[in-house]
């Protein structure tokens, strides 16, 4: 073994796992990515390369009869997800279980005595079936095949919580959705496992219709937290899971700068994203990297039916990153098909200005309509789509300031 104790995640595939991230706020010590194919799990469990870790999909059940000891819950669960060192070999531990009743909890999403459809039948499912049995709940589970599955979801009408525990929408097959909420009218809440993207096409479903939704960033805080608490043998306070949901988030996320044509969104961005320490992009110039042309010479060329179709897959791709200061065009508001992407890892800052400091030189549509015509048309977009807005100033400290308070001020 490594004389230098190291920890990690064991998974098939994970070059977006938000784990070291989390684990880096719990404490400091050495958080590795361990990307292993199926026939190689065996060799590595025995190579001595790690000091204690955690395992994701899909090999939860995979480690198990590598294992030593297996805890009594992990047993009840059937998988694995935290295995340790003990003096007979490896043991293993299932932390979801908490994870999942602490994502509960904070929802505030009440599930005593209440139909919940649990959204598919693998290792998650059955973590979220003995949390919602032990909570007095009425767990049914929802599979492609058997009594209850997709093709007869409307003898469910009266269902009062999902639980998506499926990994459909889940990055980087985002914005899909694995059902229509509309077919439940008694929707009381609705609770999905993923966390990456923050707000997938099930939760941002949910939200539009006004229901309690929680997605996965606190069950992967909660379970890591218990983790570390197995990794070091002993307890952390109950704060700290609180603690590092707000950092992660703030770290994870991204912000997407809206407003007017030559409102300053671009210079403002790159501002933000040097303070914050995030990477920048700008809509314009995705789609000069994903054409060769400037929107004005496609706008030119072919129409603005065209640009706007261009101009969504800019949206649908920037949208998935993380850590992501976004500046976007002036008129992507009037496209609805952009709002989910953009604010499914995002929060949605609009940048005002006065009009007549907006920059206005190559921008074809604002000299065809005219600058106020298209404030009157855009502002209402502008502001329904915002969570928060911020004025840009002449001073860019100032805006800059304007700026991080409207994002602390940002509704969740």
């Amino acid at each position: 073994m490594s004389e230098t104790k190291i920890y990690g995640l064991l998974g098939e595939k994970l070059g977006h796992s938000y784990s070291p991230q989390i684990h880096a706020h719990l404490g400091e010590y050495e958080y590795r990515l361990f990307e292993r194919a199926e026939e190689d799990v065996p060799a590595f469990l025995n190579s001595g390369e790690f000091e204690a870790i955690n395992v994701t999909i899909p090999y939860k059940k995979t480690v198990m009869p590598y294992l030593a000891e297996i805890s009594d819950e992990a047993i009840k669960i059937g998988s694995v997800n935290t295995i340790t060192r003990v003096e007979n070999g490896l043991r293993g531990d299932n932390t979801d279980y908490y994870g999942f009743s602490y994502m509960l909890a904070e929802s505030g999403i009440d599930v005593r005595g209440k139909k919940c459809l649990v959204l598919g039948s693998g290792g998650a499912s059955v973590t979220a079936q003995a949390v919602l049995a032990d909570l007095g709940a009425i767990p049914v589970v929802i599979s492609r095949g058997g009594e209850n599955n997709y093709d007869n979801l409307d003898r469910h009408a009266d269902a009062s919580v999902i639980v998506n525990t499926t990994p459909v929408g889940m990055y980087p097959k985002n914005g899909v959705s694995p059902i229509d909420l509309s077919l439940f009218p008694a929707l009381t809440g609705v609770v999905d496992m993923i966390y990456n993207p923050r707000r997938t096409a099930l939760i941002l479903q949910a939200k539009d219709r006004g229901i309690p939704a929680v997605s996965g960033l606190s069950m992967l805080v909660a379970q890591a937290k218990r983790a570390n608490e197995l990794f070091f043998a002993r307890p952390l306070p109950d704060t700290v899971t609180e603690e590092v949901i707000r950092k992660t988030r703030r770290q994870m996320d991204n912000v997407i700068l809206s407003g007017m044509p030559g409102c300053g969104k671009s210079t403002a961005g790159m501002r933000l994203a040097e303070r914050l320490g995030f990477d920048f992009a700008d809509t314009d110039e995705e789609i000069v990297q994903m054409t060769g042309r400037t929107p004005a010479e496609i706008i030119k060329a072919e129409g603005e039916d065209t640009f706007r179709k261009i101009e969504h897959d800019a949206a649908c791709a920037l949208g998935k990153r993380s850590h992501t200061v976004i500046a976007t065009g002036g008129g992507i508001v009037t496209r609805a098909e952009n709002r989910d992407p953009l604010r499914q890892n995002g929060t949605v800052i609009y940048l005002t200005r006065p009009l007549e400091k907006l920059a206005t030189g190559g921008r074809p549509l604002t000299a065809k309509n005219g600058v106020q015509a298209l404030f009157d048309t855009r502002r209402p977009l502008y502001e329904s789509w915002a969570d928060a807005c911020a004025v840009c100033k002449d001073d860019t400290e100032e805006t800059l300031q304007n700026l991080l308070a409207a994002i602390d001020a940002a509704k969740e």
